[in-house]
């Protein structure tokens, strides 16, 4: 009797055990769980890989992330640079640099549309910096400075630097033309009338007074040529064809005139020639007289003055502050 009550007790252990494990599997297969999986040393190295390519592509972004918002930032500074470019920019500075040892100079004119911008003191420390990099770095044309990187800001190429002044500033600005004189001598320079005219000479036994001098003579007297042999033949028989029919007209027989045009192509040569001018604090002597009792010579020299050759566009005042405001 108590053996067949055991037996019972343990058939209904087994079917309760037996329900249990219907559920159990009924849930497993619900969740779709499975057993956890053991990992060796390669699963491991796999992952180390993954988690490096993974902080690369982080540290990758981070560093392209500043190019791309510097490019975002230069858009707007670009189209509206682009936007300026077609106005006419005869106003701006003419200035000049010279080395410590006054063997290096450069002198360069910067255009912009208006002559407000001429007292800017961003302009003005833009232009200075363009005339230092120029003797700094003898670039052979405004198109090689202009892909030079910029020496008061290396991050950026002159024209870049060019283009945010534009976009800060408002006006269409160039970087027209420039001289640079590198030499065993001495080189002066000479800025007149707040950036006008800018004047650069290389000169050989020259007092720093005498090569002021010199640079103040080339400002004020407009020299083109230095002496009579760096005159273009066709630029001599030109005006000496029309000194020949000005006397033909007073009546003069033809050898007569010949005569008249020798005399009279001297002052063709004092007008255009530095060393045939009348020396403008003694007009008693020539240049040539002056460097030759100084015992100095010149080499060269070279004349920018602001906007010369530019056709400008009559404009009112209303007009310019309309522009200024519009940007």
């Amino acid at each position: 009797m108590k053996i067949k009550k055991i037996f019972k007790i343990i058939g209904g252990i087994v079917a309760i055990a037996g329900v249990i494990a219907a559920i159990y599997l009924a849930i497993q297969k619900l969740t779709d769980k499975k057993e956890p999986e053991y990992f060796n040393d390669d699963d491991f190295f796999e992952c180390d890989n993954d988690l490096e390519i993974i902080e690369v592509d982080k540290n990758a972004a981070k560093e392209e992330a500043p190019a791309e918002e510097a490019k975002e930032e230069a858009a707007p500074k670009k189209k509206k640079a682009a936007k300026k470019a077609s106005r006419v920019a005869a106003e701006g500075l003419v200035d000049a640099y010279i080395s410590e040892d006054g063997k290096v100079g450069a002198v360069v004119e910067v255009n912009a549309e208006t002559d407000f911008v001429s007292s800017n003191a961003e302009f003005k420390s833009f232009v200075a910096d363009i005339a230092k990099q120029i003797a700094v770095n003898a670039p052979a044309t405004v198109e090689d400075l202009l892909a030079e990187k910029s020496i008061s800001n290396p991050e950026k190429t002159v024209q870049e630097v060019l283009t945010n002044k534009i976009a800060t500033i408002g006006e269409n600005m160039t970087i027209r033309r420039f001289e640079r004189f590198e030499t065993t001598g001495t080189v002066e320079k000479y800025i007149h009338g707040d950036g006008k005219i800018g004047v650069l000479v290389d000169m050989e036994n020259a007092t720093p007074e005498l090569a002021k001098d010199i640079c103040m003579q080339i400002a004020a007297a407009k020299p083109e040529f230095l002496d009579r042999d760096s005159v273009p033949a066709e630029r001599v028989d030109k005006e000496m064809e029309i000194l020949k029919v000005q006397a033909m007209n007073e009546g003069k027989p033809a050898e007569i005139a010949e005569k008249m045009v020798q005399g009279r192509i001297g002052k063709f040569y004092g007008e255009i020639c530095l060393v045939d001018q009348e020396f403008v604090k003694d007009p008693s002597i020539k240049v040539s007289q002056l460097l030759k009792e100084k015992n100095a010579k010149i080499n060269r020299f070279a004349r920018l003055e602001k906007g010369e050759g530019i056709e400008k566009v009559e404009e009112n005042f209303a007009e310019e502050v309309r522009k200024q405001i519009e940007g």
